[in-house]
């Protein structure tokens, strides 16, 4: 439990450090104080009591509270003025306020410079926006973007195709076009320094020009580190064996290789997909721990903008379609392979020796459809090492479908509903999976975790455009795989598999 918060305190200030110490002047330290309130309040009541019931107020008014007390932070940092500010930039502060994040500085991985255009770019820049297309009415200028707004007469790909055109004609690659949605749903674009301007080439970051030897290491590790833990924690070969004769590492291999596979296959869905849309990515990195699963997972950095929401959902989707492709199959498998056991009172959701099946619907059909009539009601799992990664996979699954934030799910519904609507749909579905956490409290680390985790992710430079129906339903579908691998079998539905 304290190596969980302490794990959890790291990567809280990680992101605050990141991500919100750019945009407020409140110190790090007290907006991570306020954050972790919740998790140090849960976290001393379990060391004190153990397994004894949480109160209700005491888990639903700290989640309340504290992002309001969060928020309330936040504001005062950024309504604090630097002394030689004038009153102009000052009040232009104060309305940035309301609008919506309009450059992706983690995806550009840097701070744009200053924007700087005179008399005569702006009459070129006017120019640019033809009125049957996009009625300009006013520019804002601003120390790191110029905020064009109008009215927008056709349909928004038109639009942002026929301006970015005319400002590429005119300016060249000096600015990138951002078309966003603003609170109020206006379409406004916005005209920010282009970063990597015309040496585009030359200032990639240095981490990219030499990814594979650093990708193939870290691969490599954690096949060592994944396998070393299945040998250990899954197959329950002891230290002493091991170290005696290193050849019983071997049996650990199948649980490495399938878990490497798994994670392997989802960041390369991203991958794939992103270059497709000639999206420029690091390779996919993986994360070895010699504890727990063997590794902490995988993961791609984007490192430029995504063109609009529709390639958005495809990079977002594709890494859950492609994992689960694996997954399903190897799952089944080592399902097929596992033994049956009786439920204990140690049975649980983290008990792969034990494991009910019941408590998610997805996993108790896949579960039937391997073992058949030998698993009953009363009859837990002893997961086959293959069966313990398609598991995994499952989980980091549901995990990445959370449409919440940063995470595939969050870029899904962002592209689905626009930024707007996807930080309310992120909101209420932590307070659902804290709900859930009543019912099953080996969800409250999930919750906690995501309560932490912002609400908001990067926009496209197109975000107005919206998805076709095909990718909406797409999308409805594998948000509803997430309901199906969450919630647990009805019992009607335990009835019909004749459990």
């Amino acid at each position: 439990m304290l190596f969980l918060l302490i794990l959890l305190g790291l990567m809280t200030y990680f992101m605050l450090q990141r991500s919100v110490s750019k945009i407020t002047r409140t110190p790090i330290w007290i907006l991570w104080l306020v954050m972790m309130t919740p998790a140090l309040i849960w976290t001393t009541w379990m060391l004190i009591y153990g397994e004894k019931q949480l109160p209700p107020g005491l888990i639903i008014i700290p989640f309340i509270f504290c992002p309001y007390l969060y928020w309330l932070l936040v504001q005062w940092g950024q309504q604090q003025p630097n002394q030689s500010e004038s009153d102009r930039s000052t009040k232009d502060n104060s309305n940035s306020q309301t609008k919506p994040k309009i450059v992706p500085t983690q995806t550009l991985n840097q701070t744009p410079p200053k924007l700087t255009i005179d008399k005569t770019e702006e009459a070129s820049l006017r120019n640019c926006f033809p009125w049957t297309v996009y009625y300009l009415r006013n520019l804002e200028f601003r120390p790191q973007a110029v905020i064009c707004r109008g009215q927008l007469r056709s349909n928004p790909e038109k639009a942002y195709q026929t301006v970015t055109e005319n400002i590429e004609g005119k300016f060249g690659d000096r600015f990138l076009v951002v078309f966003q949605n603003s609170f109020q749903g206006k379409p406004f674009f916005a005209l920010v320094p282009n970063p990597r301007g015309k040496n585009d080439e030359t200032q990639i970051p240095q981490e990219s020009q030499k990814p594979v030897l650093l990708a193939l290491g870290l691969l490599l590790i954690t096949l060592f580190t994944t396998t070393l833990v299945g040998a250990r924690e899954i197959v329950g070969i002891s230290e002493d064996a091991i170290q005696s004769n290193p050849n019983l590492l071997i049996q650990g291999l199948p649980y490495g290789v399938a878990l490497i596979l798994i994670l392997g296959l989802h960041e390369f869905g991203h991958y794939i997909t992103a270059h497709l849309y000639k999206i420029r990515t690091t390779l996919p990195y993986f994360i070895p721990v010699p504890f727990f699963l063997g590794t902490f997972g995988a993961f791609i950095r984007m490192q430029s903008p995504v063109p609009n929401r529709k390639s958005l959902f495809d990079v977002s989707i594709a890494g859950p379609i492609a994992g689960l492709v694996v997954t399903i199959p190897l799952l089944i498998w080592g399902l097929s392979h596992s033994n049956i056991v009786p439920l204990s009172e140690e049975s649980g959701i983290l008990s792969i020796d034990s494991l009910n099946p019941t408590f998610s619907f997805l996993l108790a059909v896949l579960s039937k459809l391997a073992l058949g009539t030998e698993l009953t009601y009363n009859k837990g799992i002893d997961l086959h090492p293959i069966a313990v990664a398609g598991y995994v996979g499952l989980v980091v699954t549901a995990y990445n479908l959370m449409p919440i934030g940063q995470l595939d799910g969050g870029h899904i519904v962002h592209a689905m509903f626009g930024q707007r609507t996807g930080m309310v749909i992120g909101q209420i579905s932590r307070f659902l999976l804290l709900l859930l956490a009543f019912i099953n409290q080996e969800f409250l680390f999930l919750a906690i975790f995501l309560f932490l985790m912002p609400l908001a992710d990067e926009p496209a430079l197109n975000d107005v455009s919206e998805l076709d129906d095909k990718r909406d339903f797409l999308g409805l579908l594998m948000l509803g795989l997430l309901v199906m691998i969450l919630l647990p079998a009805p019992k009607m539905v335990i009835q019909w598999l004749n459990f």
